[in-house]
């Protein structure tokens, strides 16, 4: 589950990143308060995915809550809820496949 936990994280911070280029010429937010809060949820979330196979639960709680700060920056670049919701289902979707799969063995 951490491997997976990390992967969806990992995709996320691209993602996340990718995001202050159109904040700052559709949405107009200013460049540095786009590139600082987008720079600190992608590093977050790449601290997540390191930590995924260590601390998996410290993981688990810190990613569902970057998920709802995700789908929270929507309020900010509207594309951000249809994203945030994507990844949280991927996310939700990680955590089930993973306990299924743990559960098996």
């Amino acid at each position: 589950m951490s491997r997976l936990s990390a992967t969806v994280l990992y995709l996320e911070a691209v993602v996340i990143a990718l995001t202050i280029v159109p904040a700052v010429k559709l949405e107009h937010v200013a460049p540095g308060t786009a590139g600082l809060a987008a720079g600190i949820a992608a590093v977050v979330a790449i601290i997540l995915a390191v930590l995924a196979r260590r601390m998996l639960m410290v993981t688990l709680v810190g990613g569902s809550l970057l998920q709802a700060l995700i789908i929270a920056s929507g309020s900010v670049i509207s594309v951000m809820y249809i994203l945030g919701v994507i990844f949280t289902l991927l996310w939700c979707t990680g955590i089930w496949l993973g306990h299924r799969v743990e559960s098996s063995q």
